[in-house]
């Protein structure tokens, strides 16, 4: 006679207040990790009803435990509910193909339990109606995480020709260097691909290179806010004249806090603190916040490093470009302000790389 249920938790908490629901219809079995949980299960197979079951238990997590009911063929002998429902569409479908009946969440209502049980214990339905249940809850779900994927891939799509647009306003503003957007994207990818290659611990995976590659092209968009008087001035700026040119790192963040709704967060966050820190300096002595080492982003340092470096390589409006070798000594050497030595480190090891994909002013004189 079926007239067990076991819960699984690695709180003893939830496991008393989901008993404390069944207790008048069902003998109450718990296990506190994974290990107990395939071990009960295979002892009392013939007299469980049901299992209530956490996905992140110790020991065995839920995932595991599902797999291990499959392969003793266990699954289609006792209903699974989840007591929890996963963040990720990719491991609910998991679940759903493991055999799981259904999920459940806190507050344990005792009328929801009940008549989830219903369900999937005692309420006529076959087994092959139950199957067919879930092969449709199964394939539902694999169409909406399709259709996720496809929106998703439709609004990086949309991104990248926005920050392309965006870009190229930045490009037609730069009196200077007309290059120099591209240049500091490709800069920008090797330093980013080789910190995530020597330092692991800086936390970057390709997901996040891709983005602060992105963000990189929008660096300078606060120059359309800075007048043409001062942008375009031939000859060096007055102290004055200098300070509203360092403004186009805050002004960037003013136009970026406008049109932020269009991207997602974390791309909107990358982009405003690129536009912001690009300028600051890892001895505290950049602008506009003076920050220091690590408490600048570091999607900002890896794009002030390129930033400079293609900044010395080109003509400016007062002078004229320095050679690769010549930019590499001076950032190298903090003549261009200090940088953090584990980008120095990378600079160095990609110093080849960087100087093959660049387009440089002073290669264009030779």
């Amino acid at each position: 006679m079926r007239d067990k249920v076991l819960i699984v938790s690695g709180m003893e908490s939830e496991r008393e207040s989901l008993g404390e629901v069944l207790q008048s219809d069902y003998k109450i079995m718990e296990a506190s990790d994974g290990e107990e949980a395939i071990a009960k299960i295979e002892k009392s197979s013939a007299e469980l009803a049901v299992v209530f079951m956490k996905l992140t238990i110790p020991k065995k997590d839920g995932l595991t435990i599902l797999k291990e009911m499959n392969e003793k063929k266990l699954s289609g002998q006792i209903p699974v509910v989840m007591m929890e429902r996963p963040d990720s569409l990719d491991v609910e479908n998991q679940c759903f193909d493991l055999g799981i009946s259904t999920f459940i969440s806190k507050p344990f209502s005792k009328k929801y339990i009940q008549k989830e049980l219903e369900n999937v214990v005692s309420g006529g339905m076959s087994q092959k109606e139950l199957e067919a249940k879930l092969d449709k809850q199964n394939q539902m779900m694999r169409r909406q995480y399709q259709m996720l994927q496809i929106q998703t891939n439709e609004l990086k799509q949309s991104r990248k020709n926005l920050v392309d647009i965006l870009g190229s306003v930045v490009e037609y503003r730069d009196a200077e260097n007309s290059h120099h957007v591209k240049n500091v994207e490709i800069i920008v990818r090797i330093l980013a691909d080789e910190m995530m290659k020597s330092f692991p611990e800086c936390g970057l995976n390709a997901e996040r290179v891709d983005t602060i590659v992105s963000a990189s092209v929008l660096h300078d968009i606060g120059k359309i806010r800075i007048p043409d008087a001062i942008l375009f001035k031939p000859g060096k700026l007055t102290p004055e004249e200098l300070e509203v040119m360092k403004s186009h790192t805050t002004k960037g963040c003013e136009v970026i806090e406008q049109i932020k709704g269009v991207w997602d967060e974390d791309y909107s966050e990358a982009v405003y603190e690129i536009c912001r820190s690009h300028h600051e300096r890892y001895d505290g002595r950049g602008y506009p916040d003076g920050l220091r080492g690590d408490d600048i982003p570091l999607h900002a340092q890896i794009v002030s490093v390129a930033d400079a470096y293609d900044a010395l390589v080109s003509d400016t409006l007062y002078r004229k470009a320095f050679s690769k070798d010549q930019a590499f000594a001076m950032i190298i050497n903090g003549e261009s302000g200090m940088f953090n030595p584990k980008l120095m480190e990378c600079l160095r090891k990609a110093k080849d790389r960087v100087e093959r994909s660049v387009i440089a002013d002073a290669d264009m004189d030779v």
